[in-house]
């Protein structure tokens, strides 16, 4: 899995091992940190890409994130799109929890789903809620999400 910075340069090292360093050199700064996980994806033609960014909060001091892309030809319907962005948030989330753990990192996972019922991709709120919160993880849906609607919508092409 390749992962990136918002600059585009590459993360060479395994992500659990990048982040790890990023808790470290950040605490060592004197920055308390949170952590967002989010995924968003779209739709072009036959192809659907997918961004899954790592966001790292500097407590009132910013923040930076790591990236990685994927693009399918794997045709979907909204609602399992939304569930899938949750998937690949949640995969990362998992990979990297004791991390967040063994530092005292708050971690939320946030999903692009909105909470008006009016928005097609509400439909899929309540299994993502659930499947989310039934990991143990924090969740965050639209407006809140920023992760996923914010950073990872202008990460994905």
């Amino acid at each position: 899995m390749l992962w990136r910075r918002f600059n585009g340069e590459r993360i060479h090292l395994p992500i659990k091992d990048a982040v790890k360093e990023a808790i470290i050199r950040e605490t060592q700064n004197g920055f308390h940190l949170k952590v967002c996980i989010g995924t968003d994806s779209q739709v072009k033609g036959a192809e659907t890409e997918f961004a899954t960014v790592i966001v790292f909060l500097r407590e009132g001091r910013g923040g930076f994130m790591f990236i990685h892309n994927e693009k399918t030809i794997k045709q979907y319907s909204i609602k399992e799109r939304m569930l899938v962005e949750v998937a690949k948030s949640i995969e990362i989330a998992y990979e990297l929890c004791d991390l967040f753990t063994e530092f005292d990192v708050d971690m939320e996972v946030h999903a692009d789903i909105n909470t008006n019922p009016h928005f097609k991709s509400n439909e899929a709120l309540r299994e993502a809620m659930g499947y989310i919160l039934g990991m143990g993880f924090a969740f965050k849906a639209k407006p809140e999400a920023f992760a996923s609607s914010s950073c990872a919508n202008k990460v994905v092409n």
